[in-house]
């Protein structure tokens, strides 16, 4: 009888709507959890922050139960979520493969020589953001260009004896400003299909409040760069290319590698095939330039076609640690591979399980819903949704998810207040696209921190133009700065809901 009530109750299939406290619970024990994570663990992302995602997703699990949904909806969510971060998942795998062969084939070394060269110390910080913004824009990627130019970026900053955490902080504020605004990034098509504006209008208004974020994120930058304190580098940079010269056969021809790959993004060839591509040049280059790299690596392989195939292989899945004359730049050239992004995966997929029970019973909307009531002015409207973005950012861990959800959300009461798409489509990237790297158990925060080597919370600080992004959008609503609204007349155009 008690197993029969209890297979009963399992499977019930009244539904109710959640309470607000109800609705909150998995999110504070959450963030009970983390919090404990980060007071005892020195390293969160190992773990320790997965475990607390899985077990917070339990308890979310248990009040859907409690709710009347069944487990058939919850599990078939869940598995939708992940689904929907799988492309993340093998474009990150992707990831370390590339950084594997642009390692051994010298591609970053070279890109880190002839970049001191180049770059002045106290323009560095300045020439970061710049440079990241224009490769972004060119591929409308964050994710390639951090993985590409930004690496060889933070070797650079790290030669010259720039804190790494600030280095990451331009580099991801240069390539977010790209994957903003390039028409060839994926959340800036998605931003205007879920409001209901087109794709060119959207990037038009978004110049309204990004350029002058950018502007002060520059300037900032620029002045931290001409105040930075170099005195205190323990990298000498002469001694850096002395031995990276060395090491590598270091030529401007290997930056036909990096060229080639922006070119086939730029062609809008998918980002998988493009990563393959670049992760495939970086192996051939690897055996056409670095004979030496190939041999050291493999270690005691007589034949030099079985060492290629070894030494690429062993780049592309698995850890590479090169050592030259200088102890500290052997710090710059060392790489894990795909097994190197294994922590990370385990962390989106926790992210996953944890959004997709949360949204299988409606709690996330449940939460969200007090915030449109009480959303009276247009300010106030936009500032609620800035939040929602945020909250989708940090509860479903995707920055799709920011997106979709919040854009059906509002796009009714902004229809209401006269307010025309475009000021939502914005509203959504200046919040949405842009605050997701700055989650750690986001997909792009999770992603940018093990690409790039710095934890989370030590570059969101120096993230200036993702911090300011949000406010910026907000002052412009609440001062009615460039709001459109729909004439007299005029009726909102259909937006497509699929």
């Amino acid at each position: 009888m008690a197993l029969h009530l209890f297979i009963r109750y399992f499977n019930m299939t009244t539904k109710r709507e959640a309470s607000l406290f109800l609705a909150l619970l998995p999110i504070l024990i959450l963030i009970g959890l983390l919090t404990l994570n980060v007071l005892l663990f020195d390293d969160t992302l190992s773990g320790a922050n997965q475990v607390a995602l899985m077990l917070a997703a339990a308890i979310a699990g248990l009040v859907a139960h409690r709710l009347g949904f069944r487990w058939d909806r919850i599990s078939s969510k869940i598995v939708s979520t992940i689904g929907s971060a799988m492309p993340s998942i093998l474009i990150l795998l992707l990831i370390g493969s590339l950084a594997g062969t642009w390692l051994i084939s010298g591609v970053v070394p070279a890109m880190i020589y002839y970049g001191l060269d180049i770059i002045s110390p106290k323009m560095f910080l300045f020439t970061a953001v710049v440079v990241s913004a224009i490769v972004s824009v060119a591929t409308g990627s964050s994710w390639s260009t951090i993985a590409t130019i930004g690496i060889a970026l933070l070797g650079i900053g790290k030669a010259i004896g720039i804190d790494e955490a600030v280095v990451a902080g331009a580099i991801i504020s240069g390539a977010y400003f790209g994957d903003k605004m390039s028409p060839l990034s994926d959340t800036t098509n998605l931003a205007p299909a879920m409001a209901g504006t087109d794709l060119f209008t959207h990037i038009k208004y978004m110049t309204f409040t990004t350029v002058p974020t950018m502007i002060i994120t520059l300037i900032i930058f620029l002045i931290m760069g001409f105040n930075y304190d170099f005195s205190n580098a323990t990298i000498n940079v002469a001694d850096v290319k002395l031995a990276i010269d060395a090491t590598f056969n270091t030529s401007p021809l290997l930056f036909l590698v990096p060229v080639i790959l922006i070119t086939v993004i730029i062609l809008k060839v998918p980002p998988l095939p493009s990563l393959l591509i670049g992760t495939l040049l970086g192996g051939l280059f690897a055996i056409i330039f670095q004979p030496d790299i190939i041999n050291a690596v493999a270690g005691n392989v007589n034949n030099y076609g079985t060492a290629s195939y070894y030494s690429v292989m062993q780049a592309m899945f698995g850890d590479v640690s090169l050592t030259t004359s200088n102890a500290n730049v052997n710090e710059l050239l060392s790489t894990s591979g795909m097994r190197g992004m294994l922590d990370t995966v385990w962390l989106i997929l926790s992210a996953m399980v944890f959004g997709g029970v949360m949204e299988s019973a409606g709690l996330l909307k449940r939460i969200t819903q007090p915030i449109i009531k009480y959303a009276k002015s247009t300010g106030s409207l936009v500032a609620s949704t800035v939040g929602t973005c945020i909250f989708f950012n940090t509860t479903a861990s995707d920055q799709y998810i920011a997106l979709v959800v919040p854009g059906r959300m509002y796009r009714k009461a902004y229809e209401d207040k006269g307010l025309k798409p475009e000021v939502l489509s914005r509203t959504l990237e200046d919040s949405g696209t842009i605050t997701s790297v700055l989650i750690p158990w986001n997909t792009c925060g999770a992603t940018q921190s093990r690409v790039l080597g710095v934890d989370t919370w030590s570059y969101a600080p120096y993230a200036f133009f993702n911090i300011i992004s949000p406010f910026m959008t907000i002052l412009f609503a609440y001062l009615n700065i460039k709001i459109r609204r729909f004439v007299k007349g005029e009726k909102p155009s259909e937006v497509n809901e699929d």
